[in-house]
């Protein structure tokens, strides 16, 4: 018996090929994956072709087949990945956060799955999801066992869309775009990008965009390097932010400070834990910002807690769950450096954030699913509170 697939040849050009040898009567329909071949210096197309093999291995065993909607840059894979929504039931994607984003802007709020082959560096929503990072075989072998079970989470998203007199970047480069007629003529705004991790606004982004052209080796080393270097040039960025918070009401105020964050996940950088309390199913986004210029001891003390958990016990930062959020320039501080979600460069501010409660479904085998549950529930989070000293309502310290 044979199945009819896709391949992949010269971009984003699709022939068909055959898949034989299906065992199983079941029909689990069609898997799709996104690679990054640049990746890696382009040693990412190995492992591109690895995981291509392996998939095509399951669905002769299982019944599925598999289609490669990889392009020639991240514009062209997700435009690949959108345009063929109507003709795959789980997509899977291969590479770290970027390619994350590429794959929750591709599926989100559709309900279809998302697979995550984690490799390379960084990879923090894998690594807050318990997902297997840089383990090819083994994150293939859990995303075909979360298909064949019907095992998966609903996580949440946050949703940025640039209001008028925004500016969009390259998401690869972080250059600025010439807007699209549509754009120009206003009616559609300059990006639209869904984020599974953070929306880095400040300093973060700052370090984000050092990182991106360090020459050291391994993802976490050249955070940390590049985190060393931007803390001694801190800069006053100036944000005028509207956010409606957890509980309903909306608050209004400037914010002058180094650092400003929209997270949905806890880490950011490798391992880094700049949200400790985020939560992937609450419906909420937690602001985090420096509240004051730090001194020396201070900044010292955040970098000691930032690997621990306990980085917003630190007395610099600010805190608060929101549902969703307006940051425009402020009339005094900085010009905010171009903004960064999932370590891709977004755009310039202003822009309007939300969250989108529960809106990407993830495959997980049924372990990690129960995993998630226990380590990220809302009592384990209270915990954390507790002990860092803050109020779970207004996010003040008491």
């Amino acid at each position: 018996m044979s199945r009819r697939g896709f391949a992949r040849t010269g971009g984003s050009v699709l022939f068909p090929v055959i898949v034989k040898g299906m065992t199983e009567s079941m029909d689990y329909g069609v898997v799709a994956m996104v690679g990054n071949p640049t990746s890696d210096k382009g040693r990412g197309a190995a492992v591109d072709e690895r995981v291509r093999g392996l998939l095509t291995e399951a669905g002769e065993r299982y019944g599925f087949d598999v289609i490669d909607l990889t392009g020639d840059s991240f514009d062209d894979s997700l435009a690949n990945a959108r345009e063929h929504i109507d003709g795959y039931d789980h997509l899977v994607v291969v590479g770290g956060d970027g390619m994350i984003a590429l794959g929750a802007n591709a599926v989100g709020s559709s309900g279809k799955p998302l697979g995550i082959v984690a490799t390379g560096s960084g990879n923090d929503f894998a690594r807050g999801l318990k997902l297997p990072v840089n383990r090819i075989d083994t994150a293939v072998e859990g995303i075909v066992g979360a298909i064949v079970r019907g095992s998966h989470i609903d996580v949440d998203m946050g949703h940025v869309t640039a209001l008028p007199g925004a500016v969009a970047t390259d998401p690869t480069t972080g250059e600025e775009t010439e807007p699209s007629q549509e754009v120009r003529a206003g009616m559609a705004p300059s990006f639209d990008r869904y984020y599974a991790g953070m929306l880095s606004c400040g300093l973060d982004a700052s370090i984000n965009d050092r990182a991106n052209h360090s020459r050291l080796p391994g993802g976490s080393l050249r955070y940390f390097a590049a985190v060393l270097v931007e803390v001694r040039h801190l800069k006053r960025y100036g944000y005028h932010v509207k956010a409606t918070l957890a509980d309903g009401t909306t608050e209004e105020l400037d914010i002058i400070s180094p650092m400003l964050t929209v997270a949905n996940s806890r880490h950011i950088g490798g391992g880094l834990e700049v949200s400790p309390y985020s939560r992937f199913d609450d419906g909420l986004l937690d602001l985090i910002w420096i509240d004051h210029m730090p001194n020396a001891v201070e900044i010292a003390d955040a970098i000691s807690k930032g690997y621990n958990g306990k980085l917003l016990g630190s007395k610099i930062f600010g805190w608060k769950r929101v549902r969703d959020i307006e940051i425009t320039r402020a009339a005094e501080g900085d010009e905010p450096p171009v903004l960064m979600a999932d370590g891709e460069y977004i755009g310039r501010l202003p822009v309007t954030v939300k969250a989108c409660d529960r809106a990407l479904r993830v495959l997980v085998p049924p372990a990690v699913a129960r995993l998630q549950e226990r380590e990220h529930g809302e009592n384990r989070v209270l915990a954390m509170l507790r002990r860092d000293g803050r109020d779970p309502v207004t996010g003040e310290f008491v």
